[in-house]
């Protein structure tokens, strides 16, 4: 009996331990169904998450985007509105016709015009008490760039001009650190002398005939008045001087495609531009000096052609006394007539630039004013000293004397 006791409970175990293997293994392979399921679900929030950042990002490129077409539209509006009053005040004040008048047009004026008003109006003024004789040969503009609305409305004041805005696609940004936007857009206070126009007409005429004078300055760096004596004496000069300054059509049509957005004067003394042309300058400034009036139609200005300009400055050099050593200040000053002073090299230059209180600067190989090497100034008037490069003598054909 109680083998078949043992017997049964045994069965009984054994059929028991079936059954839950049996269960084990069913729970096993619903956990496991459970388990890929809940990993495709991971793996579907991962890519839905994803996908939305997607979304995410493309509306917000969107947003930025429509942001950026906004700010275009509101420019191109402005722009539309600045060239429809650029219009009706070219029709309002008659430029064709003005332009038609019998004299023929030598040179258009153009003013540079930035944020300033008040210096604006300085320079019209002055242009005005002595352009209006001559109006019809030297048309004027006021270029602005900026918009600022007192320029703007100051320059569309006057009638005897035509105002051009100049517009910027987008904001203006400095091209190499350490620039000034100021540089970018210019405007310069200048008031010019009596005689401007007559200047100007008179070198017209001169860089019509000689191809190797690249433009005509009323400026003189070294034109303070302790450094100048004769209002009627014009120089050659490999270093363009700026300020009041005129070229030719077909020079502007050369030099305009590639011209640069700021530093423009410092771009035009590089040999890569002016390509070994020379600028025309005044001893006596036609801008900020208001000394006499020189008649300039009545002058003979067929010596600053450029063959015949080497041999005069040339004689004029050769004729200066030569002083040596150190306090050329002092030596010049008790030398009667010219004098010249030899430097070696730059910094040697701009210690005896510097003791006579003329500019130091050079730009690309050449000292301010030079020309063939060698800067001339009044010390005091009306002694004139030359400061003779190393090189200069060779390039004006001048033996040693």
């Amino acid at each position: 009996m109680t083998d078949k006791f043992l017997c049964d409970f045994r069965f009984l175990l054994l059929a028991a331990a079936v059954a839950f293997i049996y269960i084990q293994m069913c729970l096993f392979t619903t956990q496991s169904k459970y388990a890929d399921r809940l990993a495709n679900a991971v793996e579907a929030e991962t890519r839905c998450t994803s996908q939305m950042r997607k979304l995410i990002d493309q509306i917000s490129m969107q947003q930025s985007r429509i942001v950026d077409l906004e700010e275009d539209k509101k420019r191109q509006d402005e722009e539309y509105g600045q060239m429809k009053a650029l219009v009706q005040d070219l029709q309002l004040k008659g430029l064709q016709r003005r332009m038609d008048k019998i004299q023929t047009p030598v040179a258009a004026v153009v003013i540079m015009a930035c944020n300033r008003a008040d210096y604006l109006e300085r320079t019209i003024k002055s242009i005005l008490k002595y352009q209006n004789a001559v109006a019809s040969k030297y048309p004027l503009f006021v270029s602005q760039d900026g918009s600022d609305p007192q320029v703007r409305e100051k320059a569309l004041s006057y009638d005897q001009l035509t105002h051009m805005q100049h517009l910027d696609s987008k904001p203006v940004q400095t091209e190499r650190p350490g620039e000034l936007i100021a540089y970018y857009k210019i405007a310069h206070d200048m008031e010019i002398a009596p005689d401007f126009f007559d200047y100007f007409e008179a070198a017209a005429a001169l860089m019509e005939k000689d191809k190797t004078i690249m433009a005509v300055s009323s400026w003189n760096d070294n034109g303070q008045k302790q450094f100048v004596h004769d209002p009627e004496i014009l120089y050659r000069s490999d270093f363009f001087p700026g300020l009041g300054w005129m070229l030719t059509k077909s020079t502007w049509n050369e030099l305009s495609p590639k011209w640069p957005k700021a530093y423009w004067d410092d771009w035009l003394r590089l040999q890569e531009n002016h390509k070994g042309r020379q600028f025309i300058r005044p001893e006596v400034c036609r801008t900020y000096n208001f000394g006499e009036h020189v008649d300039w139609k009545s002058k003979d200005l067929s010596y600053l052609m450029e063959d015949e300009y080497i041999k005069h400055f040339a004689e004029i050099l050769k004729n200066a006394k030569p002083i040596n050593g150190a306090d050329a200040v002092l030596k010049a000053s008790n030398v009667q007539g010219d004098v010249r002073v030899h430097y070696k090299d730059q910094p040697d230059f701009e210690r005896i630039a510097r003791q006579f209180g003329v500019f130091q600067e050079w730009k690309d190989g050449v000292p301010r004013t030079a020309y063939k090497g060698v800067v001339v100034f009044r010390y005091p008037p009306p002694r004139r000293v030359f400061l003779v490069g190393p090189k200069s003598f060779e390039l004006l054909g001048i033996k040693s004397v």
